[in-house]
């Protein structure tokens, strides 16, 4: 039964559920994620498990055979904007996600030409004029039933509603509104499910939202909790003993205290990037972004908690920890990017279970997940230029005066630009080479601020900018955009690096046969030498790539698939059809090269040695009359 929860029936349904307790099935809903995501045969959320760490242990496809690989099958999604994200594969069905306007279609893989269902809502096209930066989805979400409530996909549309869908028939199962697209906040994050909850973020920082995480009952949509990154500490929903192993970090009182007068009311730290959840410490990580407006000079403070690594309990919501990795950001340096947890070893021999960021502010962090203890925070490349260090006792970044920003002056060369040296992309973590491999942009910028005052559901961001290459690239041609890496956090060293055309913004997958892919914005899905990072393979797409690549067993067959479908920040001047460089936030200046590599179109393309595939036997999918 398909239903549009009002505010009132989620108040009933809310103290229902706190009157009588979690349900039993929320352990059993969780495991059977849990066992989906160790199946060769499913990619059941995004990052393929819990740990976020986009690894596959199929070695059918290796560094021997990898150029074998030929296009099995493919499908459009009759979508122009970017493709962000990565498609689901359960149970032998693939679930399709778009841009704007927010398809969904599953796929039988026995036979993928033929669509089983489609899900295409009607939502209001404001959400088009208020959306940052393209009208992207970053993706769906899966939860397994628990016997009495089937399966369902959880999806999130650009106007703000989240929406629940049996995943057998595509039938609406529950509708609700998470956002407010009149005061500018809109949803693009992909929905996460653990146990029986979903969480979903919220965009529109720089239209000063200000930014909140929500928990629903998967099976009702009834919200749980909520919890906003600014404010008063019963809205932060900070634990009694938050941040109790490193109060260098700031405890209590500070969502207010940090910010003058009242606004943190619109001082953003929206979440639309990534989550990850260890069941061992039952808590969630994702990070909060930048405050607003842009202008530093309007919000004087460290902005608290803005920019901050999270770690809060699934149940209740509270944070056991929070993280800030850039107080007072004075460069749209959005934390939000992906976490990705492993245990390894530190350099005293100890095992720690940790948890790997690699941020927009140009530096990777890998903290103790159990605590938020910081263990690495190493540049993401040597020409970071705007912090010198950062401290490992207090966590505080060390900046360097020449590249900050104030009125009344343009700061020249700030590395990393506001697009970061890591965006969006979900990156991937070898766990036998212990080797975390990361798409990064190499793009720095000149920043003007200026004045400006905050009207509902209007950008609020007070600052121009030019966006070029970095040192490393050509900036005379606007090309050297990108980079993909190695990393080792127990080290301290990149194992090995190279440059690309444009950046590598969609991130990467990993793979016990060796093999590490990753797509570019030109148009190519490349495969390269987990190890030595050489170039094995490659494959010209119909469009350029801003999701990641993922791989499943269908019928004893490896498969790789990648969304194609340029767009996103860096395309937003190749998709609107602009020519000042300093629209789009400053990207069309830094991609004006973007459209002579490739051109708009969606779908997904998916490959497999010697191209075997369901239609090897050509009577699949044939039309039979019966006659």
């Amino acid at each position: 039964m398909s239903r549009l929860l009002s505010s009132a029936s989620l108040v009933a349904v809310t103290l229902a559920l706190a009157a009588g307790g979690l349900a039993a099935p929320a352990a059993r809903a969780n495991d059977k994620l849990v066992e989906l995501a160790k199946s060769d045969e499913n990619w059941p959320m995004t990052g393929k498990n819990y740990d976020a760490n986009n690894y596959s242990p199929q070695k059918q496809i290796n560094k021997d055979n990898v150029t074998k690989l030929r296009p099995a099958w493919s499908f459009s999604t009759g979508v122009l904007s970017g493709h962000e994200g990565t498609p689901l594969v359960v149970d032998g069905v693939m679930y399709v996600h778009s841009p704007f306007p927010n398809t969904t279609f599953a796929l039988g893989l026995d036979d993928p030409g033929h669509i089983l269902w489609q899900h295409k809502p009607k939502q209001n096209p404001t959400a088009r004029a208020v959306a940052c930066c393209d009208v992207v989805n970053r993706g769906l979400a899966y939860w397994p039933g628990d016997g009495k409530t089937g399966p369902l996909i959880i999806k999130t549309q650009l106007d703000g509603n989240v929406v629940a869908l049996k995943a057998d028939t595509g039938e609406e199962y529950w509708k609700l509104e998470n956002s407010d697209i009149k005061v500018g906040s809109t949803l693009t994050i992909a929905p996460y499910v653990v146990k029986d909850t979903v969480l979903v973020g919220s965009s529109g920082a720089e239209l000063g939202v200000r930014g909140y995480v929500t928990a629903y009952d998967v099976k009702t949509g009834a919200q749980k909790w909520r919890a906003y990154a600014t404010g008063p500490d019963a809205d932060v929903r900070l634990a009694d003993d938050f941040n109790k192993a490193n109060p260098q970090y700031g405890q209590k009182g500070l969502g207010t205290q940090t910010w003058e007068s009242d606004a943190w009311k619109i001082g953003g730290g929206t979440n639309w990037g990534w989550y990850a959840f260890d069941p061992g410490t039952n808590m969630i990580y994702y990070g909060s972004g930048n405050p607003a407006p842009w202008n530093e000079t309007m919000r004087p403070g460290d902005n608290k908690w803005t920019m901050t690594i999270w770690g809060r309990d699934i149940d209740t919501g509270e944070a056991k920890f929070g993280y800030q990795k850039t107080p007072h950001d004075e460069w749209d340096y959005a934390g939000v990017n992906v976490m990705m947890l492993s245990e390894q070893k530190d350099q005293t021999g100890k095992m720690r279970k940790l948890l790997t960021h690699p941020d927009r502010n140009g530096i990777v962090y890998t903290l103790d997940r159990t605590d938020g203890t910081l263990i690495s925070a190493d540049k993401i490349d040597d020409t970071v230029n705007w912090v010198k260090k950062v401290d490992m006792k207090t966590g505080l970044p060390e900046r360097d005066p020449e590249y900050g920003t104030r009125m009344d002056h343009v700061a020249r060369d700030v590395c990393p630009s506001a697009m970061g040296y890591h965006n969006q992309g979900h990156d991937s973590y070898d766990p036998d080479r212990k080797s975390f491999f990361m798409g990064i942009n190499h793009i720095c910028m000149d920043w003007e601020p200026f004045m400006l005052p905050y009207r509902a559901g209007q950008f609020f961001v007070g600052a121009t900018l030019n966006m070029y290459p970095g040192p490393k690239g050509d900036r005379q041609n606007a090309l050297g955009l990108g980079q993909v890496k190695a990393y080792d956090a127990i080290n301290h060293k990149y194992k090995w690096e190279v440059m690309e055309r444009f950046a590598a913004w969609g991130g990467t997958l990993a793979t016990a046969g060796g093999v590490m892919f990753y797509g570019t914005l030109d148009g190519f899905i490349k495969a390269r030498d987990s190890d030595t990072g050489k170039l094995l393979w490659k494959f010209k797409l119909p469009s350029g790539v801003i999701g990641h690549p993922m791989t499943y067993t269908h019928n004893g067959v490896q498969y790789v698939a990648i969304y194609y479908g340029v767009g996103g920040w860096p395309g937003v001047g190749l998709v609107f059809d602009l020519n000042d460089p300093t629209a789009g936030l400053g990207s069309v200046g830094a991609f004006k090269q973007l459209q002579h590599y490739t051109q708009m179109g969606g779908g997904v393309m998916v490959f497999s040695l010697d191209g075997k595939g369901p239609y090897d036997n050509p009577n699949v999918g044939e039309y039979a009359s019966g006659g």
